[in-house]
């Protein structure tokens, strides 16, 4: 039986990707999640949509939540965007964090991999969402994990 998703990450990866979250929303109003599941069921991007309201990500004030989906034991992944966000970024970025994902998760090096697009990610938020002073942590930066 494989271990459980929550158990994936040490510690001190943990810590690498929930700073990387921290970092990148600090100049931001958006919102990033990772999400870790080792099962699938279904289609990825529908299974990632799913988690994604699950996790309340889409009713962030200016809808500029991401949410960085993985499902460990069927090898795959998801990267969603709210319509907020999705209407500002370059053509094709998901793409591209998506194929250096990529690169880094068959290096095995999931953590650093994650933890690069988390901060390609905020820069794009800070770009189009800069921080206000109004602005608070509407979501949780802490992974999360399926049960599965």
């Amino acid at each position: 039986m494989p271990k459980p998703a929550k158990n994936f990450f040490n510690n001190i990866q943990k810590d690498t990707i929930r700073q990387a979250i921290m970092n990148a929303e600090l100049d931001t109003s958006g919102e990033i999640r990772v999400h870790i599941e080792n099962e699938c069921p279904g289609e990825v991007m529908e299974r990632a949509a799913f988690v994604f309201n699950k996790l309340n990500m889409h009713k962030t004030n200016k809808r500029n939540g991401v949410l960085f989906y993985l499902a460990l034991r069927h090898r795959k992944f998801a990267i969603i965007g709210d319509l907020g966000i999705n209407a500002v970024v370059p053509e094709k970025f998901w793409d591209n964090i998506k194929e250096q994902l990529i690169e880094k998760f068959v290096e095995g090096d999931f953590c650093n991999g994650l933890a690069d697009a988390i901060t390609q990610t905020g820069l794009q938020l800070k770009k189009h969402f800069p921080f206000q002073s109004d602005d608070e942590n509407e979501l949780n930066d802490e992974l999360s994990f399926g049960e599965n």
